[in-house]
């Protein structure tokens, strides 16, 4: 899957993966928060609030940006393969 400029942009701004932190999982930048959590906790039936409140080092933009672009990407791999 290739991604535009602004998209590899997003994902570096938003996402670190670095062996020094967390074992080189994915986390929210300048956090120690891993992404999957996120998910985590919207697949149990957690709200974003509730997320936020419990890992208070990512912001709300954060979230939601991880959200959007997680949206985009499932949205683009869904038009690539339905052409």
């Amino acid at each position: 899957m290739e991604f535009d400029e602004q998209t590899k942009q997003t994902v570096s701004n938003l996402i670190t993966c670095n062996a020094q932190i967390m074992s080189g999982t994915p986390v929210f930048k300048n956090t120690r928060v891993p992404l999957e959590n996120l998910i985590d906790y919207l697949e149990a039936g957690d709200s974003l609030d509730e997320f936020l409140e419990d890992f208070p080092s990512v912001s709300r933009a954060q979230a939601v940006q991880a959200l959007e672009l997680a949206k985009e990407m499932l949205l683009t791999q869904a038009y690539v393969h339905s052409h």
